[in-house]
């Protein structure tokens, strides 16, 4: 038994020469396996750091008994078998030998996997690379990434001799601190060989690079990945600042809207777009400005801050990595200030405007019925626009002036050229006044030609004045 508690051998499965090792320290080399193994016989192959965790090792001896010997020590020994302090834990292998002693990243190729360890993305940038590794041959192309191994990089060479000298020269090594940015104190490169042979780059940029196509399209971030970050006041890396924010809200415990945002955000300057979206369950928002100056004074006024008192829909503040937002113009969750008002929200639903009765009279519009042609106070008989006739008229008496001809589809029938064809749209709701936006407010207008109560009469179609 090991000192933890767990069976450092298993006897149920047969004896192989194969012996599988496990729990042993990270990048436990092959040199430290032999040291452990060669008491016991000749070790004629090796293959270590496999599994999720590469903690595991295969050892295979040259005959069965030696492999059988080693069991048998540690099986009856107190002291367990140790590699840099860490018990190993012994067992024999389901297979009878190694085929393939190397991983892919043991076979020589032109390829080079750099994992960068002790850095953040951006720290070292890509010409520092192309600076270290360029010093053993021609760097063809390099594209840097993160993983969850950290950040990592394949540099391409023209050949895995050049390939194999970097790496042999700078694996376990060190990137000289004069290249480094001051508030990293040191990284180390972990270099193996990758299985691909020619990296396909699509652009220069801060990321990746072609040295061997000058005619590859350039991204703006390429200029920009030759400086290294700017610092903070506290030495640590600073924020890239926008002129778009992103706004995480915690505690809502009431809705937050596009206007309550813009209420908030406006104080600092004007505020050209909003976009409001769900991410992981919670609210976020993108607010923005015309320049980054504006952005950042916001920022350092709202950040930490709560929209309402008792610390509910908390603002926490971050500069997005957007420049111009793509939103539209007039919803429930975005808002384009950028663009007139007036032609989007003529076509909108307007809320918060006060009900009106329905038989609200334009007082200065003709009577209802044409058929009266005295109106309170002796007004003149009604006019109608663009040559619109008066609407049907069920009171209409023998010897009046009969109804002229409209514009319409069918063929024959007269009607003036200068009468225009009459929109067919759904009746206005009983209570409902058709607005239209002017730049003081909100201003009621009514068609002169509707019926009280909206209802027309029986077997007749409403026409609606234009």
């Amino acid at each position: 038994m090991s000192t933890s508690g767990q069976p450092q051998f298993r006897y149920t499965q047969t004896p192989s020469k194969v012996l599988h090792l496990r729990n042993l320290p990270w990048e436990c080399a092959e040199e430290e396996l032999i040291e452990l193994c060669k008491p016991f016989g000749k070790i004629v192959n090796t293959k270590s750091n496999v599994g999720a965790n590469r903690n595991q090792a295969f050892v295979e001896f040259a005959d069965l008994n030696q492999a059988i010997s080693m069991v048998s020590y540690y099986a009856s020994s107190s002291e367990p078998a140790q590699v840099r302090g860490k018990t190993v834990y012994i067992q024999y292998s389901n297979r009878h030998e190694i085929v393939n002693n190397k991983s892919p990243g043991d076979v020589p190729g032109n390829v080079l996997l750099v994992t960068i360890e002790g850095v953040e993305a951006g720290d070292v940038s890509i010409d520092v690379i192309h600076l270290v590794f360029s010093a053993f041959g021609f760097v063809h192309k390099i594209a840097t990434f993160e993983k969850a191994a950290g950040f990592q990089a394949l540099i391409q060479f023209s050949d895995a001799e050049t390939a194999s000298a970097a790496r042999n020269a700078l694996n376990e090594r060190s990137i000289p601190r004069y290249l480094l940015p001051e508030h990293v104190n040191s990284c180390h490169l972990r270099i193996s060989y990758s299985a691909h042979t020619d990296l396909n780059i699509k652009f220069q940029s801060h990321r990746s690079r072609d040295y061997t196509n000058p005619y590859l399209p350039v991204n703006p971030t390429a200029i920009d990945g030759i400086a290294q970050p700017a610092l903070g006041p506290d030495g640590k890396r600073k924020e890239p600042e926008s002129n778009v924010l992103l706004a995480s809200i915690d505690n809502m415990q009431y809705a937050v809207t596009v206007d309550v945002l813009h209420t908030v955000f406006s104080a600092f300057g004007t505020v050209q777009k909003i976009a409001i979206f769900e991410k992981n369950g919670q609210t976020q928002a993108l607010i923005q400005y015309p320049d980054i100056s504006t952005a950042a004074v916001a920022r350092e006024a709202l950040e930490g801050h709560c929209i309402y008192d008792g610390g509910y829909c908390k603002l926490h503040l971050s500069y997005s990595r957007h420049t111009d937002l793509n939103v539209k113009a007039y919803s429930d969750k975005s808002r384009d200030y950028t663009i007139p008002d007036a032609s989007l929200l003529a076509a909108q639903p307007v809320s918060g405007l006060p009900g009106a009765p329905a038989a609200w009279q334009n007082p200065q519009a003709g009577p209802i019925y044409p058929g009266n042609d005295f109106t309170a106070g002796g007004a003149a008989p009604p006019h109608y626009p663009g040559g619109q006739m008066a609407p049907w008229d069920p009171t209409m008496q023998a010897g009046r002036t009969s109804y002229g001809s409209v514009a319409s589809t069918y063929p024959g029938q007269p009607f003036a050229a200068s009468v225009p064809a009459y929109a067919t749209a759904p009746l206005t709701p009983t209570g409902q006044i058709p607005t239209t936006v002017t730049s003081m407010g909100f201003s009621p207008t009514v068609p002169t030609n509707v019926r009280p109560g909206d209802a027309s009469p029986r077997g007749q179609h409403t026409y609606y004045g234009q």
